[in-house]
């Protein structure tokens, strides 16, 4: 699947950002919204001279909404987004926290107010470079369509799933997820678009695919 994926979509050089904290801070703005819209908010902060976790939580919270505002719900984002930044300065800042193993870093992670599973591991394998596969909506249909999983399974076990098979692989894992965003996005979306799917000759989904079914990313 990832080798179809690639082929068809080429490297994707993802997550952009210029530091590490650019990442985490994208990695909050980006839920229930498009990445185009995160990267107008991070654009406001640059400009306001905002975009570091210092600066975060001395603004006023009305001006950091304002700020933040095109990523959406930027009322709820402002209180994720000050509780991630008083963690960071509480845990003594970025580069002490690389020097954590990654469960209790991810564990520590996940105990910050409106850091969930799949924004914990997003900041796990783009900002800190750990062998975490992120699994998010899109993982979860497309391999369901695929018939590699039910689509009932919890998120820690298919992370644990992807993980095993693929081996520990930053590179793999950080190139794949992105694979597998794009395409979610733009062709295997809720109506799926199976005429321009790179992956169609193998989905038991699409209409025009036969054969049986395939067995768990071998």
């Amino acid at each position: 699947m990832f080798e179809r994926l690639f082929a068809a979509y080429g490297p994707r050089d993802w997550w952009p950002g210029d530091s590490i904290f650019e990442i985490m801070v994208g990695a909050v703005l980006t839920q229930n919204t498009a990445w185009t819209n995160v990267e107008k908010a991070i654009c406001n902060l640059k400009r306001a001279k905002a975009l570091s976790p210092q600066a975060i939580v001395d603004a006023h919270p009305r001006r950091l909404a304002n700020l933040i505002r095109p990523s959406g719900y930027f009322n709820v984002k402002t209180r994720r987004l000050r509780a991630l930044c008083a963690w960071l300065l509480a845990q003594g800042g970025i580069k002490k926290l690389a020097k954590m193993d990654t469960e209790p870093l991810r564990l520590a992670l996940l105990s910050v107010h409106g850091v969930g599973r799949e924004t914990a591991d997003d900041i796990l394998l783009y900002a800190f470079e750990r062998p975490v596969f992120v699994i998010d909506a899109y993982t979860r249909r497309i391999f369901t369509r695929l018939g590699m999983i039910a689509g009932t399974e919890d998120y820690e076990t298919l992370r644990g799933m992807f993980e095993e098979v693929l081996g520990a692989d930053v590179a793999l894992y950080n190139e794949y997820h992105a694979l597998i965003v794009r395409h979610g996005k733009d062709i295997c979306r809720k109506k799926p678009r199976c005429n321009s799917c790179c992956l169609a000759a193998v989905c038991p989904s699409c209409g025009e695919a036969g054969g049986p079914r395939p067995i768990l990313i071998q």
